[in-house]
């Protein structure tokens, strides 16, 4: 019996490392293949701005970023995306410390504030076709509602990724598998934080000023 014992308190070990080494593999391969996706995501919204590039002067008569853009609008949703990202980072902290108040806390207001961002661009596109200058006057209008659009359906997406987090951990907690799909979910986020600084550099501040 001793003997029996030995042996399997030898073997503990080596189940116990060879779980890890699993879950670590997991974990990385969950990781670089999400990677993997923000990568695609990066590279098409790359053409999308070097088509925005080519065509921003082609404005058919109609009007130009310098008359369309108000920057003061777009400041603040700046701000409600960039605000959005620290938040985003806060729930991380709370989820890794599985501190329910404080990822519950932080999720709802990364929610408010990337909501409040989506509805201010809504309104900015509405107010751009009000005016007649929807995405068919133009082709510097066509790139602008392509670029700007994609973007704020991918936060769009983000915040229902978001509820559907706050979701899951309600109902079963802080397991594992959840805890990965939250950290795809944060580099899902601050890669469209990424993107914006782009598209409010190339787009909104130096079509203002052309």
């Amino acid at each position: 019996m001793s003997a029996l014992q030995g042996a399997i308190g030898r073997d503990e070990p080596y189940r116990n490392g060879h779980a890890g080494r699993a879950l670590a593999s997991k974990r990385i391969v969950v990781g670089y293949g999400f990677w993997i996706f923000l990568l695609s995501d990066i590279i098409m919204f790359s053409a999308f701005f070097a088509t925005y590039a080519v065509l921003v002067g082609n404005t058919a008569g109609g009007p130009s970023g310098r008359e369309l853009f108000d920057l003061r609008n777009t400041g603040i949703e700046t701000a409600c995306l960039l605000l959005s990202s620290f938040t985003c980072g806060l729930a991380s902290i709370g989820a890794r410390t599985h501190s329910a108040p404080w990822f519950y806390g932080a999720m709802a207001v990364t929610f408010i504030l990337g909501a409040a961002f989506v509805g201010l661009e809504v309104r900015e596109f509405a107010g751009f076709i009000a005016r007649g200058a929807g995405p068919q006057r133009s082709a510097f209008l066509t790139s602008f509602f392509t670029v700007v659009g994609c973007h704020g359906l991918h936060v769009t997406a983000g915040l229902l990724w978001l509820l559907t987090m706050v979701a899951q951990v309600f109902a079963k907690g802080f397991r594992a598998d959840i805890l990965r799909r939250f950290f795809c979910f944060s580099l899902f986020w601050h890669a469209l934080d990424i993107i914006w600084v782009g598209l409010f550099t190339v787009v909104y501040l130096l079509g203002a000023g052309a």
